[in-house]
């Protein structure tokens, strides 16, 4: 290991306290248990803060990272994030996360503020229309990189804080930050999805959605064409066994059930109308790509990128169509139908032109 990849050693400022020498595994003594709590992103919000460590002779060649989780009993990616950041100095220059510790070097921390991952921030979210204002429910057009409603890891537009800037104000039960959310929509897919106003409809359309007497009609663009051109998928879906974030067909999954029919083909791709008799994460994403006929632009589930890129594909080609159900006060039948937007418009004019 070469000089500069070592934090030098130098002697503490004449400001430091005995405290301040803390041993490994143990922050001084000015920083409370919650304070070191609040360095997790994931656990509300938090105020900024700044904290100064001298290394002890135990931690004395351990990586940066390594040896600042310990001194703040924090996990390593944690601290890992902090100096990623530029959070993390020494001699008033950044440290990186490899370089190793040398004792009585002084490590200066900044835990910046970070925002509630579940705060409802209320926002005017471009592309997200109304297609049905009811008092007992709103019927919106979710545009693509929308989530349903705030969570951990998530820092774009969500429905809930759209609707909030729209003026909307729902009262229903459950965690506010999903006020009013019967159902979800991928980040990815776009499309038709009902919101409850009132306690009344979230219970009935909670039910609804539980008992399945929601008709929910989607239209995506699979590659190729599959056979038959009329079926059902029946196959439980589980999380992927090597992959945290996919889905997959597997034995021990839950019980999905897809229908579909195609209404076009284009040679490398068909348009298909897809009934969901359940509904689990990225179902008909899953279901297809087991078919060897994933979504066109869904590089996650096996799509071809050329085609994508052909396309002018960024996600995959997948949207909510139509939603229908019974009115939660009335029991009269409620049908609203969502228009592709201008992205999936432009695939299936390049799909019909024969140019993919």
């Amino acid at each position: 290991m070469t000089p500069e990849h070592t934090v030098p050693e130098h002697n503490p400022p004449e400001d430091l306290a005995p405290e301040d020498l803390a041993p490994a595994g143990a922050p001084p003594e000015d920083i409370l248990p919650e304070d070191v709590d609040d360095v997790d992103t994931g656990g509300g919000a938090t105020a900024a803060a700044a904290y100064r460590f001298v290394v002890p002779d135990e931690l004395a060649g351990s990586r940066v990272d390594a040896g600042l989780a310990k001194l703040m009993d924090i996990s390593r990616s944690q601290a890992a994030t902090l100096i990623a950041e530029g959070n993390v100095i020494s001699k008033d220059k950044a440290v990186g996360k490899s370089l190793k510790l040398a004792p009585g070097a002084v490590l200066d921390v900044t835990v910046p503020a970070r925002r509630d991952p579940l705060e409802i921030v209320e926002e005017v979210v471009e592309g997200l229309n109304i297609l049905l204002d009811d008092d007992e429910f709103v019927v919106i057009d979710k545009p693509v990189g929308v989530a349903a409603h705030p969570s951990p890891g998530w820092v774009g537009p969500t429905v809930v804080g759209g609707l909030a800037g729209l003026g909307y104000r729902i009262s229903t039960s459950g965690s506010p930050e999903r006020a009013g959310i019967v159902h979800r929509l991928d980040v990815g897919t776009s499309g038709v999805m009902v919101v409850a106003k009132t306690e009344e409809a979230y219970t009935a359309l909670k039910r609804a959605f539980k008992e399945r007497t929601v008709d929910k009609v989607y239209h995506a663009v699979v590659q190729g064409l599959p056979d038959p051109l009329a079926g059902t998928i029946d196959a439980p879906i589980g999380r992927h066994p090597g992959h945290d974030w996919r889905f997959a067909v597997i034995e021990d999954g839950r019980d999905s059930i897809t229908h579909y029919e195609v209404l076009e083909a284009f040679g490398k791709a068909s348009l298909v109308e897809v009934h969901l008799e359940t509904g689990r994460t990225h179902q008909i994403r899953v279901h297809f790509s087991a078919l060897r006929h994933p979504c066109a632009g869904d590089l996650t589930y096996g799509a071809d990128p050329r085609l994508a890129a052909t396309l002018g594909l960024t996600r995959q080609w997948l949207h909510a169509r139509q939603l229908g159900f019974g009115h939660p006060r009335t029991g009269e039948r409620v049908t609203v139908t969502s228009e592709y937007p201008q992205d999936l418009r432009y695939a299936l004019e390049v799909l019909e032109s024969g140019q993919a």
